[in-house]
């Protein structure tokens, strides 16, 4: 049977010191390994996000566009078919909801009129904020045929 080590100041400051190791090099472990499909997952959820706010295309350009009110920039994604663009689709962001950050894809025909919009992400109360995602309500609606038409809405 091993011996009870003494308790003592060095003892317990190297026992933390290697729990803690430990405990960073599996936080650490577990941060490479799902690096790589969490983007592949936010890549595939962005480009169901333009597919599904524009009609039919079959190519995309990107341009961004540095926010008016922001350090941080709206990415552009231009719709072609046949050479011929489309229309836009626009993500964009607000700081205004209630627990922070939502994103989202607003997709534009070629006269300004929303096509459909998608919810990329928040962080809103379920059962409440979250209303705003089309499979919880009819809310992204509301905006389908619309043309802001330099209005805000």
């Amino acid at each position: 049977m091993a011996s009870k080590k003494e308790s003592n100041f060095l003892n317990m400051v190297l026992t933390l010191f290697l729990v803690a190791a430990i405990a960073a090099l599996a936080l650490g472990g577990v941060y490479v390994v799902t690096k790589e499909p969490i983007a592949l997952a936010k890549q595939k959820k962005l480009e169901e996000a333009i597919k599904k706010v524009m009609p039919e295309f079959d190519s995309i350009s990107i341009e961004k566009v540095k926010a008016v009110d922001s350090e941080d920039s709206l990415t552009f994604y231009i719709a072609s078919k046949n050479n011929e663009v489309i229309g836009s689709a626009v993500k964009s962001f607000t700081m205004k909801g209630f627990s922070g950050e939502i994103e989202i894809m607003v997709g534009f025909l070629n006269d300004g009129t929303i096509n459909n919009t998608a919810v990329l992400t928040h962080k809103e109360t379920p059962g409440l904020g979250d209303k705003m995602d089309i499979k919880k309500s009819d809310f992204p609606k509301q905006f389908m045929g619309l043309n802001p038409d330099g209005k805000v809405l």
